[in-house]
């Protein structure tokens, strides 16, 4: 199975031991609301496993574009009654996420995905 057909699985599955496992030690994590790259699988899992559980409802892929070793997966997701449009960029190393890049519109919908990321990631940490 490809580092894409294994995205796509842990995506339907919510199977957060191959996202895990999915991830380069030194992957790069970029965000929408996050100024600074976050580096390293731990934060890189850690934003990846809060979006999955933040922003599930209604999420579906609509579009995908693939180039050697990189995808551009164009999604569409409600948040908190808003139409969210985005694209998540990856570039794998082997079978591995080396960098995912995550941009989304329109700015009210940057909004949502910021207070539902927030909340979800709280409550990650609380939980342990």
């Amino acid at each position: 199975m490809t580092g894409l057909e294994r995205w796509h699985h842990v995506m339907r599955e919510g199977d957060m031991n191959t996202l895990y496992d999915l991830l380069h030690p030194d992957c790069v994590f970029l965000s929408p609301v996050v100024h600074t790259p976050q580096v390293g699988r731990d934060i890189t899992y850690a934003y990846l496993r809060a979006a999955n559980k933040a922003l599930s409802e209604d999420f579906q892929y609509v579009r995908e574009v693939t180039q050697e070793n990189h995808a551009i997966l164009e999604f569409t997701v409600m948040v908190d009654g808003v139409f969210v449009n985005g694209v998540d960029m990856i570039t794998f190393e082997g079978d591995q996420i080396i960098e995912f890049k995550v941009m989304v519109r329109p700015l009210k919908a940057v909004n949502a995905v910021w207070k539902q990321m927030a909340e979800m990631l709280e409550s990650l940490k609380k939980a342990g």
